[in-house]
């Protein structure tokens, strides 16, 4: 199986193929991938599936596993409260975790568990053709060079600027835009209630959420926190060159001077970033199919969604492992794909 992208989905995809006994060949675009960007949680649904490949207490050693989420009003009065993964009855935690942590660890134990020649930084994909019961993928690289490789089938996890969906759906156009902008960094502050919780404060129009991400700070006196602003901004303009980007905290922090809670002080939290990104909530609609003969789409590729509720990197781990699940059992390649879809 060749799979294009190695974010999340495409390593687990990787993983539980591998672990079914099927060969597979992973290729990333960035030529070196660094543990970048910001948290993310794993809910206990897509838990389950990393702890079935061995990975349980590699987690628990860089996760939080969250207990709570409470939500607040803009004064930090409690509205309501509910328990989270172990706390409230799973068989499996909720994960708070660095997205570049959990990327560069899923890449490390994929090169170990494939064989480094098996996961290839800096090439993107760029085409394919099927040839008889096997399918051609043609790679390129940022300096130009091509590369050609083959296999049974091709799992594009290849992200919500997705190649493979670009060609498959050339009249697409951009991400759809829903009026509101997210400002997203990683802060190290005081810990903040049980140190396992996560708060979302506001309403839909202006809100902030934040929870850490690392244990291993806390034991410190200290936390690493996730944190996330939002406002509605109704006439915001893509920028060219990307849809999340470095942006400075003049762009949104006045909006939140006032947020200073008996048990958490907003404005220094934001303060003390030392890299702000901005991201635009953006999602697609549906596609009319995902399938196109030996080749599907996974995660963001196939159904980008808004980063709330924690949807994202859990789907797309559920993508993989019902992927692999298919591939291992169906009789051939192609039933296997429209099954996983």
């Amino acid at each position: 199986v060749i799979i294009a992208g190695a974010g999340p989905g495409g390593l687990v995809a990787a993983l539980a193929l591998q672990a079914r006994g099927i060969p597979v060949r992973v290729f990333e675009a960035v030529p070196t991938l660094k543990p970048l960007g910001v948290g993310i949680n794993l809910l206990p649904h897509a838990v389950r599936i990393l702890h079935n490949l061995g990975l349980q207490v590699a987690l628990e050693r860089m996760a939080v596993l969250t207990a709570e989420l409470r939500y607040t009003n803009k004064f930090g009065q409690l509205i309501w409260a509910e328990p989270r993964g172990l706390a409230a009855g799973y068989a499996y935690p909720q994960y708070s975790i660095h997205r570049g942590r959990l990327q560069m660890f899923l890449y490390e134990t994929a090169k170990t568990t494939l064989g480094e020649q098996h996961v290839q930084t800096g090439w993107s994909l760029a085409d394919w053709q099927e040839q008889d019961k096997q399918i051609v993928v043609h790679l390129r690289s940022a300096t130009g060079a091509t590369q050609t490789v083959s296999g049974r089938c091709l799992i594009a996890a290849d992200g919500i600027r997705s190649t493979a969906r670009r060609k498959l759906y050339p009249q697409e156009g951009e991400p759809l835009y829903a009026g509101r902008i997210l400002w997203r960094a990683v802060s190290e502050g005081a810990p903040f209630l049980d140190h396992r919780t996560m708060i979302m404060a506001g309403y839909p129009e202006q809100k902030f959420v934040c929870y850490p991400i690392a244990p291993q700070l806390t034991a410190h006196g200290r936390a690493v926190i996730n944190w996330i602003a939002e406002l509605s901004v109704p006439d915001w303009q893509p920028p060219q060159q990307d849809w999340n980007r470095q942006v400075s905290r003049e762009r949104f922090a006045a909006a939140f001077a006032s947020w200073r809670f008996d048990w958490l002080d907003v404005p220094a939290l934001i303060d003390a970033a030392q890299q702000i990104y901005e991201y635009p909530l953006v999602d697609r609609d549906p596609l009319p199919r995902w399938t196109h003969g030996r080749m599907t789409l996974l995660g963001d590729a196939a159904h980008p969604m808004y980063p709330i509720g924690s949807n994202g990197a859990s789907q797309a781990i559920l993508d993989a492992e019902t992927l692999a699940e298919q591939l291992a059992t169906q009789p051939n390649v192609v039933d296997a794909l429209t099954a996983y879809e």
